[in-house]
């Protein structure tokens, strides 16, 4: 389960996705996620999943990858598809039952949304770096610097959590190997046993964590890192034609869901 993670994952390529500007790909994002908030009905959601595919076509990435990481959210999907199908009100499937038509279109519209969301957000992640993805949001945010925001030192943060959400995952399951080596059982007992087995993973995974983020900290200390004004980078964004194309097929596809939703389509 563990290896199915792969948020934060970046996957290398040279597509028309991945040479986008992380700017473009960030607003795009947000554009889409408005988009699938603002679908109501089946044919926008089909024109959200169409617009997600062509995404994942260009970006040369594999429905395997997007299936991969929508396996630790399969719980979440499970419940939030029961509760919408128990608890609301309409016309029952048979007499007496609390099961209703409504509910089954509801729990399948959301279930689709939140499937659509993580893959949507999903793509952001695979087809850019984390320097890139934090060269782009600080960017954007630097109209914030005038009321004194830390833009810089937020995205740094933001970036490195990425940066180390592989690398915990993998350490993570050496550990839990290991454990199992020694003979520890983590899938079965009760609920209060399951979760005192895990204490022999925390512990570890804890002290790691620490010491890895003590590492960095030197290691940025003795390279003289300092944050803010005066910092150059190595690759300067530039919005290129590609980026002005993909960010209005953005803008038309998002006025289009909204009007469909206003027209009751």
């Amino acid at each position: 389960m563990l290896k199915d993670i792969t948020l934060g994952q970046y996957f290398p390529g040279d597509t028309v996705v991945h040479r986008l500007d992380p700017r473009t790909k960030l607003l795009l994002v947000v554009i889409y996620i408005v988009a699938l908030f603002a679908a109501s009905s089946w044919i926008t959601y089909a024109l959200v999943l169409l617009a997600v595919l062509c995404c994942m076509a260009l970006g040369h990435i594999s429905p395997g990858n997007m299936f991969k990481g929508l396996k630790p959210m399969l719980f979440i999907i499970i419940l939030t598809a029961a509760l919408n199908v128990f608890y609301t009100q309409g016309t029952p499937i048979l007499p007496g039952w609390k099961i209703t038509w409504e509910g089954i279109d509801r729990a399948a519209k959301m279930v689709l949304r939140i499937m659509l969301l993580i893959t949507g957000t999903f793509l952001l992640t695979y087809t850019t770096s984390p320097i890139a993805l934090t060269d782009g949001l600080e960017k954007l945010l630097s109209p914030l610097k005038k009321w004194k925001v830390p833009v810089h030192e937020m995205t740094m943060m933001m970036s490195m959590a990425l940066r180390f959400i592989p690398t915990l995952i993998e350490e993570t399951d050496k550990i839990m190997s290991a454990q199992k080596a020694r003979g520890a059982d983590f899938e079965t007992g009760s609920l209060i046993q399951r979760a005192k087995a895990l204490i022999p993973i925390l512990v570890p995974l804890f002290v790691s964590a620490f010491q890895r983020a003590d590492d960095l900290a030197v290691a940025m200390e003795c390279r003289c890192y300092h944050g803010g004004e005066g910092r150059t980078r190595m690759k300067v964004l530039t919005f290129a034609r590609r980026d002005y194309i993909a960010l209005t097929l953005g803008v038309v596809f998002l006025i289009a869901v909204i009007l469909m939703r206003k027209c009751g389509i």
